[in-house]
């Protein structure tokens, strides 16, 4: 203690200064909204170099469980692609028709225990990556793109309560939305969806492709458990298909329609 109270004793005025600069600092950050931006900017590549570090570390004693998620993976690949064999023969396939673009990336950081979680992975912009694309595993849904810097982009996980997931009863037309209470990371919750529905215990959920994240049919998870009256369903209960608390790598999704859709629909506002 002594130690401590002779250092600062000694370099008092060097700390004095070291404070004030600091503060200095602060305050030209929060008063100019250019400043605070290159910040923001600058800040979230640094942590996001050093996430992309300690995750690379890691990721070696996950390597045998990632090995199987991918071979798993590539045998359904292999199984649709057999049945789609004689088209592939016959037909040249237009690229030019396809209407998503995926990017492979990896979650480097991954938090599931907070009330609005966030992840970090190791794609941006100049991957192609912008905000509001939808971000997939081979199991079901992650989240959205939230912001992006020239490496690295942040994820609005599905387990955050800003998140609004369009979703649809695989085996009807019903939609309803997808927002999470913020209580346990393997369940969300399904909204708004009617009494006609005539859902069960197992029923699977899936994207209701009425929006430009998600193209329609990506798997959600399945339903838990609900309680109805006579005119809707309340706190349906979804067990989600993803282990958010184990998540390695990811889809982007790029819709390559999204300017379009965008620009008819402000002007139709």
């Amino acid at each position: 203690m002594q130690q401590i109270a002779f250092f600062i004793e000694k370099y008092k005025y060097f700390l004095l200064f070291l404070v004030l600069e600091i503060f200095a600092f602060l305050l030209t950050v929060q008063s100019n909204s250019y400043h605070k931006s290159q910040f923001i900017n600058s800040a979230n590549s640094i942590t996001g170099g050093l996430f992309n570090t300690s995750n690379s570390f890691f990721e070696y004693t996950s390597l045998k469980t990632e090995n199987q998620k991918l071979a798993i993976e590539n045998t359904a690949l292999r199984n649709a692609l057999d049945l789609k064999t004689e088209e592939v023969i016959t037909f040249e396939i237009d690229s030019t028709q396809q209407k998503n673009i995926y990017t492979t990336g990896k979650i480097i950081r991954n938090n599931y225990t907070k009330r609005n979680n966030i992840l970090t992975i190791n794609k941006g912009v100049r991957d192609g990556i912008t905000q509001d694309m939808g971000v997939i595993s081979s199991k079901g849904i992650v989240g959205v793109i939230n912001a992006t810097t020239s490496k690295y982009a942040t994820v609005l996980s599905i387990l955050n309560s800003h998140s609004k997931i369009n979703a649809r009863l695989k085996n009807s037309n019903y939609i309803g939305t997808l927002a999470w209470n913020g209580t346990d990371y393997k369940t969300t919750q399904l909204h708004d969806i009617q009494r006609q529905a005539n859902i069960k215990v197992g029923d699977t959920v899936v994207t209701g492709g009425k929006s430009t994240l998600f193209p329609q049919g990506l798997m959600i998870g399945t339903i838990l458990s609900f309680d109805s009256n006579s005119k809707k369903y309340e706190n349906i209960q979804i067990l989600l298909a993803n282990d958010m608390s184990n998540l390695g790598y990811v889809y982007i999704i790029k819709n390559r329609d999204i300017e379009e859709i965008q620009q008819l629909e402000n002007n139709d506002d």
